[in-house]
């Protein structure tokens, strides 16, 4: 995985767990990797990715079955495309506006450019 200079490690690491489980690589209650060998995947310290799953457990996306590892919570998928709704709507969707004001670009050519977009 080649990580970003712009974003934490752990974060970058959560993102591809949430895009794995919306994908369907990890379905509901389902087993994901270990810490040790999402590490040793990733070739970054343990600890990254123990902060990286505690970050899921606690947005109650992978929940941990004590000596078994970590689980998919059932309907994990859907709380992500929520939470990434919501801050694309929020964050992302904001800065694109903003950009088109400042570069005076009329709003029917983005409606164009988004309704003749592959």
């Amino acid at each position: 995985m080649d990580f970003k200079e712009n974003k934490p490690i752990y974060l970058q690491i959560v993102d591809k767990i949430c895009g794995d489980i919306v994908s369907e690589v990890y379905k509901p209650e389902t087993r994901i990797p270990s810490v040790r060998e999402y590490a040793a995947n990733l070739e970054v310290n343990a600890n990254t990715v123990v902060r990286s799953f505690d970050f899921l457990q606690n947005k109650d996306i992978i929940y941990n079955k004590r000596g078994l590892g970590y689980f998919v919570v059932e309907g994990a998928a859907d709380k992500i495309l929520q939470m990434r709704r919501e801050m694309f709507m929020n964050e992302q969707l904001n800065d694109f506006f903003n950009e088109i004001d400042m570069l005076k670009i009329p709003i029917e050519d983005i409606v164009e450019l988004y309704k003749n977009r592959k």
